[in-house]
Parts: structure tokens; sequence; C-alpha cells
């Protein structure tokens, strides 16, 4: 196995999830752009349509947006439910360094849609795909820098407010939200189901 593969097979199992964090980062903010900016730039897309779209949130603007995610999710949701399943989460989330906000633009399929009508149907399947691997990207690759992460999904419900506060426009589709920081300790044990459920290999 050469090198490269061996790296980017470790890179996948150190990807984990972490939720204890802190407001610190062990790479420069520059470096967290860098990264992005690779990940924007060569993560694979239907008919290359590059729609993915990031918005990232450091610092006071990260706690601004779980502040949001905290205001909406106690209006919302039954307080007995808020009090259990959000709260201490989501001042989880605040206690960390960024969220890194992921959306896919659907404007980029329109010139295909006349080009190809008979895969109109599969255009947001292809979205949803080119959004799971960048994800994967940027979660593993900050991991790798020493980052601890997690992936939530509080969309729709802080949609409306993120896209008034940081001008982020209504057409795009949310997907999901990364958290990240410095980890204060490691990730919970993993447990996986057999490899003979889940693989298998015809002609070897």
């Amino acid at each position: 196995m050469s090198s490269l593969a061996t790296s980017i097979l470790a890179g996948f199992k150190g990807r984990r999830s972490i939720y204890s964090l802190s407001n610190e980062s062990p790479i420069s903010d520059e470096r967290i752009e860098e990264i992005l900016s690779e990940v924007i730039k060569n993560m694979p897309s239907g008919f290359n349509t590059q729609g993915t779209r990031m918005v990232v949130l450091l610092k006071e603007e990260h706690q601004k947006l779980w502040d949001i995610a905290h205001e909406v999710a106690s209006a919302t949701v039954p307080a007995e439910q808020f009090e259990t399943l959000y709260r201490n989460r989501i001042a989880g989330f605040r206690a960390g360094y960024g969220t890194v906000l992921f959306y896919e633009d659907p404007a980029v399929f329109k010139p295909l849609e006349a080009k190809m009508p008979m895969l109109i149907d599969k255009f947001p399947e292809w979205s949803d795909h080119a959004s799971g691997m960048s994800q994967l990207a940027v979660w593993t690759l900050l991991e790798a820098e020493g980052l601890g992460c997690s992936l939530q999904h509080y969309n729709p419900m802080i949609d409306a407010r993120v896209s008034e506060q940081w001008k982020v426009p209504k057409e795009w589709k949310s997907k999901s939200q990364l958290v990240f920081g410095k980890p204060n300790g490691p990730p919970r044990e993993k447990t996986s189901q057999p490899l003979s459920s889940r693989l298998f290999v015809h002609g070897k």
C-alpha cells in the first residue's frame, strides 16, 4: 500500500465525533481557511457543477450561531425536551472554537435542466453526494490537524436566523454544521458491525 493511501486511511480512522471542546485551535485561522479552500476546489461534484458552499464562523461569530440555536430551540421545542436534549448540547457546541456551515446551491443545476430533463430528479441527490464528500474531507483534515469535531444538523430550525445574520442566500440548501475546537479528551469508544454483513467482494 502506498504511503499516500496509508496516510489517507489513517485520517479516516482518526475522524471521530468529539463533543467536549474548548474555544482554542491548535492551528491558525489562515490554515483553517486554506484547508477549506482546498476542499472546495478539489472535491468532485455532479457534472462538475461545484455547488458546495461553506460559511465559516470563528470565535465570537461561532458563539452567536449557538446563541441563536439556543434561542430558537428554547422557543420552539417542548420545554422538557429542550432541557433533556438541547440545552447542554448547545452549550457544548458553543464552547468550541468554530463552526463550518455546509450548503448546496441548487442554481448550479439550472443550465442542465433543459439539456437533461430526464435527470432532473437526480440533481438533488447528486448535490447531497457532493456535500457529503466535502463534509467528510473537512472533518478528516481538521482532525488530522489536531482539532476535535462533531457534525450537527440544526437545519432547518436555525436556517432563517442564520440567513438573516450572515447574509446567506435563502436559495442555498442547508446541509449540516461541523463544530470544531481543541479537544478536551479522547473520543468515545467506537463499535463496528461485522464486515461480513457490510462488504461483499465477487471475482476475487
